[in-house]
């Protein structure tokens, strides 16, 4: 189907800008080496919602490993909570992230994974693997400890 130029010019259409600003220097943005450094910046920022409801967050690093920010991803109850890939890899694009590291808690402070969290973070894994953003970790956080998908192999 082909449109002529009349009915082209009468279209109304949706600008997209895309923009990420990001005002730490590079050399001084946080660096991750470990799954306690996620852990702690993690519990640092997630406020004092932790053993209320569950919420996903995702961290966006560069190609250094350097933070180049956190997103709140989406909030549930006290079982569960949305991980949207479609939002996770929005984020991640739209900053340019080389590798993220997924996270939500278990209000319980139940460490353990569900299956459910496994499924959601094989989902994560194979569409970062499509558009070459690799996932590095998934943390179950809780106030008093985590779980890391990495660390134990699960990932």
């Amino acid at each position: 189907m082909t449109m002529d130029t009349a009915t082209l010019s009468n279209l109304n259409v949706a600008e997209i800008e895309i923009t990420y600003h990001n005002p730490i220097k590079p050399s001084q943005r946080a660096k991750i080496t470990k799954s306690q450094d996620c852990y702690d910046l993690f519990l640092a920022n997630w406020g004092n919602t932790i053993e209320l409801y569950e919420d996903f967050y995702v961290l966006l690093l560069n190609n250094a490993n350097r933070v180049l920010g956190l997103v709140h991803i989406g909030s549930g109850g006290v079982t569960g909570c949305v991980a949207d890939p479609k939002k996770i890899f929005q984020a991640a694009i739209k900053a340019n992230a080389s590798s993220l590291i997924l996270a939500h808690n278990h209000p319980s402070g139940n460490k353990q994974f569900s299956d459910q969290d496994l499924r959601i973070t094989k989902k994560i894994v194979e569409a970062g693997a499509l558009l070459d953003i690799k996932v590095l970790d998934h943390l179950i956080v809780t106030s008093e400890g985590f779980y890391s998908f990495a660390d134990e192999g699960t990932l």
